[in-house]
């Protein structure tokens, strides 16, 4: 009954509404494309060999009525280098069947969770295969070499819970651990851990009210951390039509969940912490008097200004304290400026680190969420604060970070990110000496054309 409401109410939305997140910047691409003589400006790092894949939404079909950024198609985009020198470009849909029943091309085969299985979100290697993730219930889609969606991809059919954009790594085990969900079950997240060779060790149901949405995750030595967050499923925006039901819900109580990785759920320790929204860490990790800290681009509210895209009162880069024995969370500023997409060297996730780099975001409560931007690197020690700004009219995404060798220092490496050019609809893949990005780019890769702003991206090393 509902979902016929909503289909009904959907189709009587305006279709020739101009959508902050399907015009301008945001205009999706309709080829598939492959470039190769990329220009290069500066020098690639030389020992580099691989491939930088970055995904995002990518609607096949546009038609405002309902339309969230958040669930458009996902299409993804990779540069492959070889010995710092740049061999292709090339950008393909990820073949769900959603996609092949508006027209698009043949589903890849495999098995799906649930009714849905659009990807758009987050492409990381696991296990030796690449694969492409998105949260809330789908199964990740494994890719090949080139890009091209193979299969889905459920890990060896040990997977039966949700998945989730942002599993992690821990560099001391090997395992990822991911905190998942999905609307369907408004009571319950889970806790998923996954072996280094891509088998699933647990699916742990925790406990919880209202469906809440939990983009991220954290670890430690001794936790998972569970972010319960006011922003929970919405019945009355589903019956509205709107295709992402999610909303800001002030009547939901805000908390950090400790969870015992060696542990019962019900061991889970919660901590409360004031009305707030992040959807993304820089890191996690535990102290000797066994607290947690926790280094995050935080807001406000979010979802509480319109159903088109994120949207809320961003507060900053925030440094967050949670004691597990009074049970409190504190938060303090490092940044009031608006920030997202904080990523650090991965080698240190959910260990004492250093370095952070994170980029500018528009200050509006709403936005289209790209506006002319800076990188910013912190130095978590000192305090230090380097900028480096674009240019007029130039908006830079997430920005990675690539270690020199296996074995290198902390943040002795290199930075990449893609950099939209709004003057001229181009696109750059700039590369930074990671400690001096104030020198500015020291390499560069030129696209002809446009790569919407999407969500996130890594390295896929040979």
């Amino acid at each position: 009954m509902i979902n016929a409401s909503a289909s009904i109410n959907r189709r009587f939305k305006n279709p020739f509404r101009e959508h902050l997140f399907l015009s301008g910047i945001h205009a999706p691409m309709t080829e598939e494309l492959l470039l190769e003589a990329l220009p290069v400006t500066g020098e690639l790092p030389a020992t580099l060999t691989g491939t930088y894949a970055r995904i995002g939404p990518n609607p096949y079909k546009v038609d405002p009525r309902g339309h969230h950024w958040f669930v458009g198609d996902g299409m993804v985009h990779g540069i492959r280098i070889s010995n710092g020198q740049p061999q292709w470009y090339r950008n393909r849909f990820i073949k769900s069947q959603a996609l092949e029943r508006q027209g698009g091309p043949k589903a890849a085969c495999g098995p799906r969770r649930g009714g849905r299985d659009t990807v758009n979100t987050n492409v990381l290697k696991l296990a030796g295969k690449t694969l492409a993730l998105v949260e809330s219930g789908p199964f990740p889609f494994e890719l090949d070499e080139y890009l091209d969606t193979k299969e889905s991809a459920h890990f060896n059919g040990g997977l039966s819970a949700p998945f989730s954009a942002h599993p992690h790594e821990d560099p001391k085990t090997g395992e990822w651990h991911a905190v998942t969900y999905e609307p369907e079950s408004p009571n319950t997240v889970w806790h998923v851990a996954i072996s280094p060779d891509g088998q699933v060790l647990s699916e742990r149901k925790i406990p919880v009210q209202d469906g809440p949405s939990i983009h991220e995750c954290g670890i430690t030595d001794d936790y998972v951390i569970v972010f319960d967050l006011p922003v929970t499923f919405s019945l009355s925006a589903v019956a509205q039509g709107f295709n992402f039901p999610y909303r800001w819900n002030k009547e939901h109580t805000a908390r950090v969940g400790l969870l015992p990785r060696r542990g019962e759920v019900e061991d889970i320790i919660w901590c409360d912490v004031d009305p707030c929204y992040l959807f993304h860490v820089a890191n996690t990790f535990q102290n000797s008097d066994g607290s947690v800290t926790i280094d995050c681009c935080a807001y406000e509210t979010m979802f509480a200004h319109g159903p088109d895209g994120p949207n809320g009162d961003p507060c900053g880069f925030e440094r967050w304290h949670v004691d597990p024995a009074t049970k409190q969370v504190t938060r303090t500023t490092t940044d009031r400026a608006p920030q997202e997409f904080p990523r650090i060297d991965e080698r240190f996730f959910g260990q004492p680190y250093r370095h952070a780099w994170v980029v500018s975001q528009p200050g509006e409560t709403v936005s289209n969420f790209v506006a002319e931007n800076t990188l910013f690197h912190y130095d978590m020690e000192t305090g230090q604060k380097k900028t480096h700004h674009f240019g007029q009219g130039m908006v830079g995404g997430e920005f990675i970070f690539v270690p020199e060798s296996a074995t290198a220092e902390e943040a002795k490496g290199w930075l990449m990110g893609l950099v939209i050019n709004m003057e001229n609809d181009t696109t750059e893949l700039q590369f930074f000496d990671a400690l001096a990005i104030e020198r500015g780019p020291t390499g560069i890769i030129h696209l002809p054309h446009r790569v919407p702003p999407g969500f996130h991206g890594n390295w896929i090393p040979d």
